[in-house]
């Protein structure tokens, strides 16, 4: 029986992981429909998505002939390993050793970009080629988290409902406000994800290599607080280290 701990970590880690990738991919695809046209801007998503659909098509019977403790190993190690990356860049941002990600700065230079292409007679291809890639890119990180969170324990609708809840915000908020949303934290957002993907994992890579946890499904909210805590206390340590570096600057 699927315990609430694990569905509610899923839906969460899905949807967290999921609405990142969205903020990132409508930035581009809002440059391009407002530096050029709609046309191409929509054209654009449109095969991005419908290659993305394609994919998930071709991928879905072939989990279901992978034996669960190997899926669940290798889900662990790719999942871990594409969690350390999202979380070491967040220490590596909040402590002060790297700027903060700023969609503003990419709708700009997105922007730019295009206005430079526009004496192109190629510009509405490479505006569109732009929004496609856009859209796969991300969409295939987010086709990803949804089968590392959700493949190991059998919750893929979970992770599908948290990730189509994400995409389906930025949408809704994003036509709202008809401009970049540079008012998400998104910098603290790919600090939580990178906490959740991380824990997720340690925990399927355990599992798959057939680690007995403590408390089973429980161990996954145990295993993200040690995350943040050694995280949290990461970033101290970089601020710290940066402050110091400062002061033995001036003169």
């Amino acid at each position: 029986m699927t315990s609430i701990t694990a569905i509610t970590s899923t839906v969460t880690a899905a949807f967290l992981g999921s609405f990142v990738e969205a903020v990132e991919a409508f930035t581009i695809v809002l440059a391009v429909g407002l530096s050029r046209s709609w046309r191409p801007a929509l054209q654009g998503a449109g095969l991005a998505l419908a290659a993305l659909a394609a994919l998930i098509v071709g991928l879905g019977p072939l989990l279901g002939l992978i034996p669960i403790h190997l899926l669940q190993y290798g889900i662990g190690v790719l999942l871990t390993l594409f969690g350390i990356r999202w979380l070491r860049k967040a220490i590596l941002r909040a402590g002060g050793h790297i700027p903060l990600h700023d969609e503003l700065k990419s709708f700009a230079k997105e922007t730019d970009l295009l206005k430079r292409q526009a004496s192109d007679r190629r510009a509405d291809f490479l505006a569109g080629l732009a929004a496609f890639k856009a859209v796969l890119l991300e969409g295939i990180e987010v086709v990803f988290i949804v089968i590392a969170v959700g493949a190991g324990n059998g919750m893929l609708p979970y992770a599908g409902i948290g990730a189509t809840a994400a995409c389906v915000a930025v949408l809704a908020i994003g036509l709202a406000v008809h401009r970049p949303l540079a008012q998400v934290p998104e910098n603290t957002l790919k600090f939580v994800v990178g906490v959740l993907l991380t824990s997720f994992g340690i925990f399927w890579t355990g599992e798959g290599l057939g680690t007995p946890w403590p408390g089973a499904d429980l161990a996954i909210p145990a295993i993200m607080v040690i995350l943040l805590a050694a995280s949290l206390l990461s970033v101290r340590i970089l601020r710290g280290a940066r402050a110091t570096a400062f002061e033995g600057d001036l003169p």
